[in-house]
């Protein structure tokens, strides 16, 4: 990629990766995660720190899956987790009549919130993990709540009674999307302030929504077999053309809504690197009952989980990422900016491209919790300069 600004004679270059198709050539590695009903999994946006619930434990790893341990946290009907962008917050619902539980340290230490016990089926997270959206569904009050502040105070939403089954969240935590089982979309722009029924697609048997992290792009997966995307935060919907036979159990986003990943009850893990025009058969593990889902921020890592009766397992996949850099003028400065990679990067500049005098910028990039993206700021250059991200 190559652009240059009005007036300056400034350049960029994407990463030098060549990935072609890298998504749909995906292999999967089963973790050393122990065998049990996995219901839930969320991920870092890095990928490095993963977390996971089972029936009456939450597992966590800091290597991508590469191995996993059991937290002190109650033994409860865990039913749902998600992650800050650092992985360091995390925060957990249980299931019959449970509590939610919250992590600042990465599930080393787990604190009960105030929230009321319930039958709470899903929770999502902003990327700073201050602004927390929680459902409850049949059994419970039926009710969507909120917390502005990690999980220290609940606040019940004025979303409709209903038999909610999951909920998203953008970055900033302002949008959000959630579901209902035989039921309606329903989304928010004001952190759950207001809800508004989405106009399509039709009541069904939802069963998960994902988010892109500006909260425009959003796919929603039922168990009628039908999955469904949205570029404008659930003002339009249009069906993507799947195997419409599959109970589609899950999905995922990454950060841009370009990569996505649906998984189904029948052991089918889709993948799309176009937002959901097109999708391909992943070269998937035999034999799960997939429950779960979760995406690095660029839809590079990915791990799944399955509630098998005696097989559940969970696994992760690993492709190449060719991240693009973005430029512009910030406060009077050269901004370069990328969504954070699940593989370590360096950005490099150059001011003559017929030469090899690659040296690595050393500024340290700052996270954007907005977006997702990795930011560096720069004075605006003298002359033509030519960046890249390079693998160290």
């Amino acid at each position: 990629m190559k652009k240059q600004l009005p007036l300056l004679h400034v350049f960029l270059l994407s990463a030098l990766l060549t990935a072609v198709n890298a998504v749909f050539a995906q292999t999967w590695t089963q973790t050393s995660a122990p065998t049990s009903h996995w219901w839930s999994v969320a991920s870092s946006a890095d990928g490095t720190k993963l977390a996971a619930v089972t029936d009456l434990s939450i597992y966590t790893s800091t290597n991508s899956g590469a191995t996993w341990i059991s937290n002190n946290a109650p033994r409860l009907s865990w039913q749902s987790v998600a992650a800050s962008a650092d992985g360091s917050k995390l925060v957990v619902v249980a299931w019959k009549s449970g509590p939610i539980y919250t992590s600042t340290n990465s599930g080393s230490t787990w604190t009960v919130t105030s929230a009321p016990n319930n039958y709470w089926c899903s929770v999502a997270s902003s990327a700073d993990g201050t602004r927390l959206v929680a459902a409850s569904t049949d059994g419970g009050d039926k009710q969507i709540y909120t917390s502005t502040n990690s999980g220290n105070t609940w606040t019940k939403t004025s979303a409709p009674q209903g038999l909610w089954n999951s909920v998203a969240s953008s970055a900033d935590g302002s949008k959000l999307v959630a579901a209902v089982t035989a039921g309606r979309i329903y989304t928010s722009t004001n952190s759950g302030v207001t809800w508004t029924p989405s106009a399509g697609p039709f009541s069904a048997n939802w069963n998960s929504v994902a988010s892109s992290a500006d909260g425009a792009r959003l796919v929603a997966v039922n168990s009628g077999g039908a999955v469904y995307t949205s570029a404008n935060s659930g003002g339009t919907w249009m069906t993507s053309s799947l195997p419409p036979n599959s109970s589609w159990f899950a999905a995922a986003s990454s950060a841009d809504g370009t990569k996505l990943v649906v998984v189904a009850q029948k052991g089918l893990i889709y993948s799309s690197t176009n937002s959901g025009s097109t999708w391909n058969l992943n070269n998937l593990p035999p034999g799960q009952q997939w429950h779960s889902v979760a995406s690095s921020a660029d839809g590079s890592k990915l791990a799944v989980g399955a509630a098998n009766t005696s097989s559940g397992a969970i696994w992760t996949s690993q492709t190449t990422p060719a991240p693009g850099l973005t430029i512009a003028r910030s406060n009077g400065n050269l901004a370069l900016l990328w969504i954070v990679p699940s593989t370590n990067f360096v950005l490099q500049q150059n001011s003559d491209l017929g030469t090899a005098n690659w040296t690595n910028v050393t500024n340290t990039p700052t996270l954007n919790l907005t977006n997702l993206q990795n930011q560096i700021s720069l004075p605006l250059p003298a002359g033509n300069v030519f960046y890249r991200l390079k693998t160290p």
